[in-house]
């Protein structure tokens, strides 16, 4: 029996109603209604809800159906016994506060009851204030238990977020990032968005800015595909002492697998730079975070995170509180569409002199409401997104500048090159300029003099000694040809020429030379013969140089083999001989004027090649053939 109180009742105070969620009701379990009935009335009128039972049956029924805070247990049930029941509550339900009605006061019943899980128990008859007062305290023992519940796991979470966040600090600071790093790091990041260890979001998707800034491209997502795998990370973390990075490496091929919707997704998003009123736009060119939730049916309300004096707050955009001069608004239908769901936050990536992108993130699944605190978090996630992205970028820089620095240190040390052979070849062409000048007349003059005297005497020692000075001023003749030609820019006088045809004659010119030295030839030509734009004449100084070159090596005789070979645009010459060669050394300087081997040379002949080929556009060089003479190489264009 449960005894009243004169006097008007004792309402709750207004902390107590703070002990339930708004659904949460208190049963009264007693067969008797004289019990039951009173109580109901007097939870009622203190604003709390209550229900009723006659037996543990029912009452577990209503377990299931209900969400339940508080039970008033009989122990005297007419189908079950109260403490025997006691166990199950407590190990199904064990959110569930239970206060024990034992029908005598009995010690022994009462430690059971304890022991078995009961927050308390009380005796009957009893007052309903004593009976309310217990309740209270059992509710209050509950809260602070759930309390402490919640914020142990908020802790649990704020370590993996301030792990995660750590380890990304570190790998960024230790590591340049290449395209291959920035993945993985961003990878993390959105895995540390979804995890439920972490921001707990069902998807987050990561779009960036790409062709020059002009596309903000989507670039990576994880889903719900991908969800379960990121909520085993905090538990393999503890067990197997894993890197949070590693265990993002290892999961990252299953959630390119499971997460194809919003792999779909992030493909198809794709929005210009120039569309400033897009949301997506908007945020990221502000640098706002904002917020979109459904209002009025699937009518969008903007949340936008605005800085005050008080600290971050939310402002609605729906009419209610105004802000100061808002922007201008639109989340496009087909974003919308594109996403599948009207409710998730956009977060800007940006630097002080640059913005990356965004990163957009929702419920999808769960339908949960997105908190200020979940964005506030979610922007320490998206500041470690921009600091690796502004790092990536630094890092691409700089291999960039490398590049452009070692191919301007390239094209310098080139032109240096250059400009020493220029002074060179102007030193050698003034000089080259005056000799010819100079010394041409009377070298002519002296050997037609010789020529006559030679015609004019019989006697044979006369004759042998005009037949020297004769030798000696043709050669001395050839000199200053060979130094006229090289000083001279003459033009080119470009015609269709033959080239194996023109190889052929010129190897006859040499022939009696050839048959002197005992020296063979074999040309191999392609069908059809090439044909080159070329100035004839220098072309044939270019192939009479190279064949006189590898004849005067073979002085005992040997092959002297051309091959002509088209290869794409271009034709290759090749003149391989079986001569002596020429050391490493020395093939460095085989093309520089006046460098011989030779007894009898100018050393004017590889010059006067090089300068020709370059005239017509080809590329010219040599090489030693291993212990079997050398080989001279000229390509040309075709045309």
């Amino acid at each position: 029996m449960v005894e009243s109180v004169a006097g008007p009742h004792h309402h709750i105070s207004p902390s107590l109603s703070q002990l339930l969620e708004n659904d949460e009701i208190v049963v009264v379990v007693d067969d008797d209604p004289a019990i039951r009935e009173p109580l109901r009335s007097y939870f009622e009128e203190n604003r709390l809800a209550v229900a009723e039972c006659d037996n543990g049956a029912d009452l577990m029924r209503l377990l299931a159906a209900r969400d339940v805070a508080l039970i008033l247990l009989d122990t005297g049930l007419p189908d079950i016994d109260g403490v025997s029941l006691l166990p199950q509550i407590v190990d199904l339900h064990p959110d569930v506060a239970v206060v024990m009605l034992i029908g005598v006061a009995d010690l022994a019943v009462a430690l059971d009851c304890m022991r078995k899980g009961a927050s308390d128990c009380i005796s009957k008859p009893v007052q309903l204030a004593e009976i309310f007062h217990v309740a209270r305290k059992a509710l209050e023992k509950r809260r602070l238990v759930l309390d402490n519940r919640k914020r142990q796991t908020e802790l649990e979470e704020a370590h993996f977020r301030i792990q995660l966040l750590h380890q990304l600090s570190i790998k960024m600071n230790t590591v340049y990032l290449s395209t291959v790093e920035l993945d993985q790091i961003l990878r993390a990041i959105l895995v540390g968005i979804t995890a439920h260890e972490g921001l707990g979001f069902n998807r987050a998707f990561l779009a960036i800015y790409e062709e020059g800034g002009r596309v903000l491209k989507g670039r990576m997502a994880i889903g719900p595909g991908c969800r379960e795998e990121a909520g085993k990370i905090w538990s393999e973390m503890k067990e197997r002492d894993m890197n949070f990075l590693q265990i993002v490496h290892t999961i990252r091929d299953q959630c390119d697998r499971d997460d194809t919707a919003v792999n779909r997704i992030v493909r198809e998003l794709r929005v210009p730079a120039t569309t400033e009123e897009h949301i997506l736009i908007t945020a990221s060119r502000l640098r706002h975070s904002i917020a979109v939730s459904p209002a009025n049916g699937c009518v969008p309300v903007i949340l936008e995170r605005k800085r005050s004096s008080s600290g971050d707050a939310w402002m609605r955009h729906d009419g209610e509180s105004p802000p100061p001069a808002p922007p201008v608004l639109a989340v496009p239908h087909d974003l919308i569409q594109l996403l599948g769901e009207d409710s998730f936050v956009v977060v800007p990536l940006y630097s002080p002199g640059q913005s990356f992108g965004v990163i957009i993130a929702d419920n999808y699944v769960t339908r949960r409401p997105i908190l200020d605190s979940h964005i506030s978090s979610l922007e320490l996630f998206a500041s470690q997104a921009s600091l690796a992205i502004e790092q990536s970028h630094m890092y691409l820089d700089m291999q960039n500048k490398i590049a452009e620095l070692q191919a301007l240190y390239e094209e310098l040390d080139k032109n240096k090159d250059q400009l020493v052979a220029a002074e060179r070849y102007t030193a050698i062409g003034q000089m080259a300029a005056q000799l010819v000048h100079t010394i041409r007349n009377p070298i002519t003059s002296i050997g037609g003099v010789s020529r006559i005297l030679a015609k004019k005497t019989s006697d044979d020692g006369w004759l042998k000694y005009l037949n020297v000075i004769i030798r000696e001023t043709a050669r001395l003749e050839s000199t200053l040809e060979e130094l006229f030609d090289f000083v001279t820019e003459a033009d080119l006088q470009k015609e269709q020429v033959f080239l194996c045809s023109l190889a052929k004659k010129t190897l006859l010119l040499l022939q009696n030379s050839m048959i002197r030295q005992k020296v063979t030839w074999q040309i191999d030509c392609p069908e059809p013969e090439p044909i080159l734009s070329a100035d004839p004449r220098q072309l044939r100084q270019v192939l009479l140089q190279l064949f006189k070159n590898g004849i005067e090596a073979m002085p005992d005789g040997g092959t002297l083999t051309v091959s002509v070979r088209p290869e794409g645009g271009w034709v290759e010459i090749m003149v391989r001989d079986t001569g002596i060669g020429l050391a490493e050394s020395q093939l460095a300087k085989a093309k520089d004027p006046f460098f011989t081997t030779k007894t009898y040379g100018t050393g004017m002949g590889l010059t006067l090649v090089e300068k020709a080929v370059a005239a017509h556009d080809g590329e010219f060089s040599l090489k030693t053939r291993d212990g079997d003479g050398m080989e001279a190489r000229v390509r040309l264009p075709l045309g």
